[in-house]
């Protein structure tokens, strides 16, 4: 094959019942780092142990 057919015909990765193309697609919607997503779970955790040492039921 020559090397331009390679390029055009390039096979697609192995991927399980098209996983692999759902994540190549661009997404409209709100983005977050994930930074930000670590933060406010451990700030979550955190207030959810505070509120239980605080007003012990």
């Amino acid at each position: 094959m020559s090397s331009k057919r390679k390029k055009r015909q390039s096979p697609m990765p192995a991927s399980s019942a098209g996983l692999l193309r759902f994540f190549e697609d661009e997404t409209h919607g709100v983005k977050v780092r994930p930074e930000i997503v670590i933060i406010m779970a451990i700030a979550t955790i955190i207030v959810s142990v505070l509120i239980r040492i605080v007003l012990p039921l």
